[in-house]
């Protein structure tokens, strides 16, 4: 049986909503409604690989585990890969990057795509879900994708592009991207070593370099889309949701 161990990158620095980690809902701040979440899917262990020792601490408050990380990292993959190394543990198959600021996220779906991977033995794979309002088209904080057939809850198919902004419903295998993703160990330390892209760059994606350079992807449908906070509104509005919610 194949084992994956789960890793959260985060950092206080965000540039839109700095201190964003540690905002609070229902009194606890996102990172740990984030790391719970990650727990409740029996998946494996669970780390925060974190910029800032306030993140580790907060962590370590609700009985989790967190390490420090370097803070001159570009991205969250090269984080959790320092994580990984760190850890210098043993017959870990893949690593799951869940995003540390989405903390309605769905378990299931986290399970889905742990269990979707295993079972096609894919290099490397994150969600999607349906585009329920055309108004996302044209959202640059919300990331599309291209898949190569129709998405179900069946398949497992591959991306063939990621983009911002610009797009047509009319392309009926577009789907809203969902930032996490499920790397074989060898297959995130290529990527954690090749250069960036220039339409990694350009278009501010990182799964541009994994296309760039031959690297697979292959999606798995979300029953739901999380909302990611990178605005003050965002918090606002998905405390607003969690607490009632509560």
């Amino acid at each position: 049986m194949s084992k994956t161990i789960i890793l959260i990158p985060s950092r206080l620095s965000a540039s839109r909503l700095p201190g964003k980690p540690l905002l609070k809902i229902n009194g606890l701040p996102i990172i740990c409604h984030v790391f719970k979440k990650a727990k409740k899917t029996n998946i494996g262990q669970v780390v925060v690989c974190a910029e800032d020792k306030e993140i580790v601490d907060e962590i370590k408050k609700i009985g989790g585990e967190a390490i420090l990380t370097s803070s001159h990292h570009k991205s969250g993959s090269d984080r959790i890969f320092e994580g990984f190394k760190k850890l210098e543990l043993k017959n870990v198959d893949y690593i799951l990057n869940l995003q540390g600021d989405e903390p309605n996220i769905d378990e299931k779906d986290i399970i889905n795509l742990n269990n979707s991977i295993m079972n096609k033995n894919s290099d490397l794979g994150t969600l999607a879900t349906k585009i329920k309002n055309e108004s996302i088209l044209s959202n640059e904080n919300i990331v599309k994708v291209i898949l190569k057939e129709k998405l179900s809850e069946r398949n497992f198919p591959l991306a063939t592009n990621f983009y911002r902004k610009n797009l047509s419903i009319k392309n009926e295998n577009i789907y809203h991207h969902i930032g996490i993703y499920i790397y074989k160990v060898s297959v995130l330390e290529r990527f954690v070593n090749l250069n960036q892209t220039s339409n990694e760059i350009k278009y501010r994606l990182e799964q541009l370099r994994a296309l760039d350079n031959g690297i697979k992807i292959n999606v798995a449908l979300a029953k739901s889309g999380p909302i990611g906070i990178d605005t003050e509104e965002d918090y606002l509005a998905l405390k607003k949701i969690m607490e009632y919610k509560s």
